[in-house]
């Protein structure tokens, strides 16, 4: 079996706060403004606004070209008993979404269809079939969420088939849109709304928003929707700026008040307190075991545990997606290892890794492709080998956009469609070497010159040595003050430097590294997970990137280093 360890990763440590913005920050501690100037705050308003949660800009809902249409097409259809069908997709956001509209559909009175597609045998989002389907069972309107932005034929043939369609969707418009009855998407052309990273599940909760203010409800408020929001926006890694971040950060305190049930027993197969759950439980945790039922079968168990009320019924499902999670890891790292022997196989000359099997999973593909590129640090593409075709994820490098890549060999594919990192694509066999030949080129061209080492952002420095048993609850108190972290807002990352290693050992069948490290007269215990490889390279004393981390083990609390990454330490003359 070839072994191939992570490219090493270049620190960036942010430089000190200049003292002009340390002044303008000067009410807040320390190291709380110097993380606030990592993540490019400078004024005292600005930074109270983050520390808060408030947005920057306008939060009115009828700002969203199109919401006017959707509201008052949605409200004819209520007011006159018609039918409707909540269109979602298989991944944690779609199926968020689809619980919010369901159950505020629900409790204005209103009975919806929920249709959420097979990811093996329809795939992404409306297809004819489905929508014939609607049709026969009397729909009369199709709202989708978290989809549809691209279904040009599909809304064409609900239109034709006598029923109005409702398009919600965040992901990027083609040059085309649907004839739909209204579309709300804050990307698309001419449209004002001044936050443009909502997930699907946000724009959701927008269109809820907009109805109960425009048709208000007694006792239904859209604000009590806010966990899906949080839980649907963490999970399928949208930006956690500005909006986000507010809705994020208000749907953990609704999610802690533990009112959904489902939410609840999940947390309990999970091992996570509900009550103090955050933002990293959520993209850790939780998304994973509601991903794997779309992975693996059908997302509709998903969606039964988020709209189950009953103790036993959402007891019975936590238990089988956790199950199915632990299935779908070890399906994951297997196509890890088989991808990465075929890659290496195949040599350097490819610079956009590829590799493919029938019996790779089509639903884990994209999780194993995510773990290459972490590995290798090349745009990454891994597929499953149909009879006819080959369905494919695609994860990409921050210097290399992976949808303008496959733009150009729109010619050769029969589906393909994603964001900046991360793409899905389905091409004929016959078309296959000549497409791996031509992005092949792109990506040479496009990486020509660009130093390829994966970078490492630190937020400061720290000499473990002088940091106290005493300052470690404030250090954890101005961390927080982030939260919630995700993507385009991280965590915080410290650096520690010359720490001696004590009692090195591997965990897990070597996937993860435990040790405790000395510095000065203080000892740290600290994990490294997924760093067993680690553990043979090992010098007497190391450097670190890590965060500072509350270990729960058998009800009690300790304190631990959670590490990053590891260098060996570098004697200074």
């Amino acid at each position: 079996m070839t072994t191939i360890t992570p490219i090493p990763k270049r620190w960036v440590i942010t430089p000190p706060i200049p003292e002009q913005v340390n002044q303008a920050l000067g009410e807040f501690s320390p190291l709380l403004r110097q993380l606030l100037f990592n993540r490019g705050i400078s004024d005292a308003k600005t930074a109270w606004a983050y520390v808060k949660g408030q947005s920057s800009g306008s939060t009115a809902p009828f700002l969203l070209k199109g919401m006017k249409e959707a509201i008052e097409t949605l409200h004819d259809a209520i007011e006159t008993g018609q039918k409707i069908a909540v269109y979602g997709d298989y991944d944690v956001d779609g199926v968020a979404s689809s619980a919010l509209l369901f159950e505020f559909l629900r409790d204005i009175g209103v009975e919806a269809r929920v249709y959420i597609p097979s990811r093996f045998d329809e795939g992404y989002s409306l297809n004819n079939e489905s929508v014939k389907t609607l049709a026969d069972e009397g729909i009369h309107l199709i709202i989708t969420v978290d989809c549809g932005i691209k279904s040009i034929a599909e809304v064409r043939l609900a239109n034709t088939l006598g029923m109005r369609v409702i398009v919600t969707d965040h992901h990027l418009p083609g040059e085309t849109l649907p004839e739909a009855s209204a579309v709300v998407n804050p990307k698309q052309p001419g449209d004002v709304y001044p936050y443009k990273d909502f997930a699907g599940v946000g724009l959701a909760y927008k269109l809820v928003q907009a109805y109960l203010s425009r048709y208000p409800h007694e006792n239904v408020k859209a604000d009590h929707w806010l966990d899906l929001v949080a839980l649907g926006t963490v999970a399928d890694m949208a930006p956690l700026t500005d909006e986000n971040r507010v809705l994020v950060k208000a749907g953990l305190v609704n999610m802690r008040q533990v009112n959904r049930q489902g939410l609840f027993s999940l947390c309990q197969v999970a091992g996570i307190h509900l009550e103090k759950i955050n933002s990293g439980d959520i993209g850790f945790a939780i998304g994973p075991r509601l991903n794997a039922a779309g992975r693996l079968e059908t997302a509709t168990d998903a969606y039964h545990l988020l709209t189950a009320t009953d103790l036993l019924t959402a007891g019975m499902l936590a238990q089988k997606l956790d199950s199915h999670n632990k299935h779908r890891k070890e399906v994951m790292e297997d196509i890890q290892t088989r991808s990465l022997e075929m890659i290496a196989d195949a040599g350097a000359e490819r610079m956009i890794a590829f590799a493919a099997a029938p019996d790779f999973n089509p639903g884990v593909v994209g999780l194993a492709a995510s773990r290459v590129v972490e590995t290798i640090y090349r745009p990454t593409i891994i597929g499953h080998l149909g009879e006819e075709a080959m369905t494919a994820s695609c994860r990409s490098i921050p210097e290399l956009n992976i949808v303008e890549a496959l733009d150009t060999c729109e010619d050769l594919l029969e589906h393909y469609g994603g964001h900046r990192a991360a793409a899905g694509l389905t091409i004929r066999h016959d078309k296959l070497p000549t497409f791996l030949e031509r992005i092949n080129m792109y990506v040479q061209k496009a990486l020509e010159g660009i130093d390829l080492t994966p970078q490492l952002k630190i937020d400061r420095e720290i000499a473990l040595e002088r940091v106290r048993p005493e300052d470690v609850p404030g250090i954890l108190e101005d961390v927080a003050a982030l939260e919630p972290t995700g993507s385009e807002n991280p965590g915080v990352l410290f650096c520690s430097r010359n720490c001696q290693v004590r009692n090195p050992r591997a965990l897990s069948d070597g996937k993860h590294l435990k040790m405790t490290l000395r510095t000065g007269n203080r000892e740290w215990d600290t994990i490294a997970f997924g760093q067993g490889y680690q553990l043979e390279n090992l010098t007497e004393e190391i450097d670190i990137a890590y965060y500072f981390d509350i270990n729960v083990w058998n009800g009690r609390q300790t304190m631990q280093l959670n590490i990053r990454d590891i260098r060996p330490s570098v004697s200074v003359a």
